[in-house]
């Protein structure tokens, strides 16, 4: 049986954890682990404050680059003690990323419900970058 991208991503919404706009941006006044899984394109639309790039097709193998944890000899294992928010434009390759950390072992791993577009709807803060 095939399957189509949008009906997978609604598969891992089923087993993953979904946070709302107004909850995330509660914690952003904290030091958390965002990460924008958006491709690189995308980015020039603007960030969540406080988000790191990682695209999605890379995100398992660059997870430990993240300036929060890269320094450490164990770089996953400390995170993984960590909450980690993940989003994308919509909230499906979130979702699908989220699916994928659970599988590395994470167990504290939150796709932003709606993705970057429900952020921008409710007029919550946007940094402005240029991909380099």
């Amino acid at each position: 049986m095939l399957v189509n991208g949008r009906t997978l991503a609604d598969q891992a919404k089923q087993g993953i954890e979904e946070i709302h706009c107004h909850e995330l941006a509660l914690l952003l006044n904290h030091d958390i682990i965002l990460i924008d899984v958006r491709e690189r394109d995308e980015i020039n639309t603007g960030m969540l404050p406080g988000a790191i790039h990682i695209s999605r097709g890379v995100l398992e193998m660059q997870l430990d680059t993240h300036p929060a944890v890269a320094h450490h000899h164990n770089a996953l294992e400390v995170m993984a003690l960590q909450p980690v928010y993940l989003y994308c434009r919509s909230g499906a390759r979130s979702a699908l990323a989220a699916q994928s950390l659970q599988k590395m072992g994470f167990t504290q791993v939150f796709s932003l419900a709606g993705g970057i577009q429900v952020w921008q709807d409710a007029k919550l803060p946007v940094v402005k970058v240029k991909a380099s």
